[in-house]
């Protein structure tokens, strides 16, 4: 019941980021300057590798979405990039006051908040506001309310998941993002076409309901049903899943051994306090795969936003059936998060883990550009396991290793560092999130191939990143097979 209330949780929040992508399509569709009465409305705008294009739409030159229709694509991108960027920046603060503040309440408050903002931005159609500061604000809003969910989430579900199963656990639950990302593109194709304002309006009631049955139902720790906290290090002389040891980092002690960093938040007479940013920072592997994410998540977010516009001009399929069809992305996204958590609970190595997936992602990626179109059995198979190849890591990544690392030895049995850590890593990759879009913008009108070109060097250098802690893991492993020897 717990788990499936923080699924529900989190997995309506992504939804309206995979929503924008299909209404954007289908409404700029519908911004062409020329009435339907000019011979050349049927104009099908292939040509414009840019944000948005008309498909070949002929529609009523009176249904528009801003009074600017010649720079419509700059007004698009705005409204992308202020949910982005605002999402990227109040992350780095939220992990602060999810330590400091009740759970329960914090994301209950968020959830219902950013029901609110979604809904406000989908009334502006009805409202018929032709104001883009109206627009952007509320994405701002959005964005900043959203940044409540991941880190109490991860943080709520680490309180109650030891060490030993968290990477299988946490991909199985993980799969709300993708979710989340798969429902905002199906609910958005049902009145793409019709009143697009609906597709914000719906989904925004239902996430505020879902805050409401959090704040009655959530349970932030297991102390508080008198159940007993899980083991966070499960640690042996064989292996370190993290490839760091306590005393590899500032804040470690050397001489002190897994069982008395677990007994020492036993004492009752002091509450430790919530760790600072730079004691997070202090945490090894903390920035490394803070960096990793950064461009994980550009790879992943270029994808949940341009991928309908790459099918729509590829392949040449409508609006609908582009959103339905990049869903597919997000179904590899599922199976690449738990086959990531089940191999790095099995290994013992959440860098190695992520380093492999992400080596084998890049010739994916260039082989989805390069045959990806020629068929509709190609095309489903190649979103399938590009999604699960991008995801993977990410998924790992943002759950848990932000985990792992919130409940690291180093920091002596101090529990209050699960949302700080989290939103760090997730904040950093954040920003990723925000420049990938944009950069995509910025290259496709000199084709999609250097998109991919971008999406590849991304994809290599999240890597490289991670290579000082894969060598660290590696050597353990190293050791403990020789002392396995003899």
């Amino acid at each position: 019941m717990l788990v499936a209330i923080k699924w529900c949780a989190h997995a309506l929040c992504p939804g309206p980021k995979g929503r924008s992508s299909v209404v954007d399509v289908e409404i700029g569709t519908r911004l062409g300057p020329l009435p339907c009465s000019q011979p050349h409305c049927e104009t099908s705008g292939e040509e414009d590798l840019g944000v948005r294009t008309r498909m070949g739409m002929c529609l009523s030159p009176n249904i528009v979405f801003f009074p600017d229709q010649d720079n419509y694509k700059e007004l698009f991108g705005a409204l992308d990039n202020a949910f982005l960027v605002a999402y990227a920046i109040g992350m780095f603060i939220s992990g602060i006051f999810g330590e400091r503040l009740p759970l329960r309440y914090y994301l209950s408050g968020g959830m219902v908040l950013s029901g609110l903002f979604t809904a406000l931005f989908g009334l502006g159609y009805f409202w018929d506001i032709h104001v883009l500061w109206y627009f952007i604000i509320m994405q701002v809003c959005n964005g900043l309310v959203q940044t409540t969910g991941w880190p109490s989430v991860v943080a709520c579900v680490g309180n109650w998941f030891g060490k030993g199963k968290r990477g299988l656990i946490m991909g199985i639950w993980n799969s709300h993002t993708s979710v989340g990302n798969i429902l905002g593109s199906l609910i958005a194709g049902i009145w793409v076409s019709s009143k697009w304002g609906l597709s914000f309006i719906v989904p925004g009631i239902i996430i505020a309901a879902v805050g409401v049955a959090c704040f009655f139902f959530l349970v932030e720790h297991p102390d508080d049903v008198g159940c007993s906290p899980p083991l966070h290090h499960v640690m042996s002389e064989e292996k370190d899943p993290e490839g760091v040891t306590s005393d590899d980092g500032p804040l470690g002690t050397s001489g002190h051994s897994s069982t008395e960093h677990l007994e020492s938040p036993k004492e009752p007479s002091e509450e430790p306090e919530a760790i600072s940013f730079l004691g997070a920072l202090r945490i090894p592997g903390v920035v490394e795969f803070s960096l990793c994410l950064l461009f994980a998540k550009l790879v992943s977010y270029t994808f949940l936003y341009w991928l309908p516009l790459y099918i729509v001009n590829v392949a040449h399929f409508g609006a609908k059936e582009a959103g339905d069809l990049s869903t597919l992305f997000d179904v590899g996204g599922i199976l690449g998060g738990i086959f990531a958590g089940l191999i790095s609970d099995y290994s013992g190595g959440r860098a190695t883990t992520c380093c492999a997936m992400l080596v084998v992602a890049a010739p994916m990626l260039f082989l989805y550009n390069r045959i990806g179109q020629t068929g509709i059995g190609t095309s489903i198979a190649m979103l399938i396991v590009c999604g699960a190849l991008v995801n993977g890591p990410y998924a790992l990544i943002t759950t848990a290793v932000s985990a792992d690392l919130g409940t690291h030895e180093s920091l002596k049995g101090n529990a209050k560092a699960l949302s700080t850590v989290t939103a760090i890593i997730d904040g950093t990759g954040s920003v990723g999130a925000a420049l990938g879009p944009l950069l995509a913008g910025l290259i496709s009108p000199t084709g999609w191939n250097n998109v991919f070109y971008m999406l590849i060097a991304a994809d290599v250098l999240a890597c490289l990143l991670l290579a000082r802690v894969v060598v660290k893991e590696v050597r353990g492993w190293c050791g403990y097979m020789a002392r396995k020897r003899g």
